[in-house]
């Protein structure tokens, strides 16, 4: 079986910027379906992962992240203003794949992100769930220096955050 891929918009392919960071986990027991409602409504992740907080969409958009849409959260220590760059919820045979442009800062402290993430159903019901940040700016370049690199540790706290989520709502 061929795994997916994230899908990169022009000027953050992996390798070309500041800094980037990949996590994923394989787990036995979820679907695709079963996690995406806790990922793709950010009101959602503060309940799993400490590390977001404050998080509003902008235009009475949401709760729901869909193409275009903008929001905002805190995360990192950064106020991070955001637009929803791909959407696409998992299907039978199609996996789910949620991305945004993140940006905050000025001059020297600006930092933009891509923030991709793919969750696709695997045979044996396991579920594989990758997320990617490819950064670009001064403070990318201080967090790719930082080591242990804080978005590695960051985001497998997400992913782990989110795994325990998807199966306590199951269980429910």
């Amino acid at each position: 079986m061929q795994m997916n891929a994230i899908i990169w918009p022009d000027g953050y392919t992996p390798g070309f910027t500041d800094n980037f960071c990949s996590n994923e986990v394989i787990v036995a027991g979820l679907s695709a379906a079963e996690v995406w409602p806790q990922l793709s409504v950010p009101a959602r992740w503060p309940a799993y992962y400490a590390n977001s907080a404050n998080i509003r969409f902008h235009d009475g958009k949401g709760p729901v992240l869909e193409n275009g849409v903008r929001f905002y959260f805190e995360t990192f220590g950064f106020p991070v203003e955001s637009q929803c760059t791909e959407y696409v919820a998992p299907t039978s045979g199609q996996p789910g794949r949620v991305a945004w442009h993140g940006w905050t800062g000025e001059g020297d402290s600006r930092l933009d992100v891509i923030h991709a993430w793919l969750v696709e159903d695997l045979d044996g019901k396991r579920v594989r769930i990758l997320t990617q940040e490819s950064q670009k700016g001064k403070p990318a370049v201080e967090l790719h220096n930082t080591k242990p690199n804080p978005m590695i540790n960051g985001h497998q706290d997400w992913l782990d955050g989110l795994v325990a989520a998807s199966r306590k709502v199951k269980q429910a």
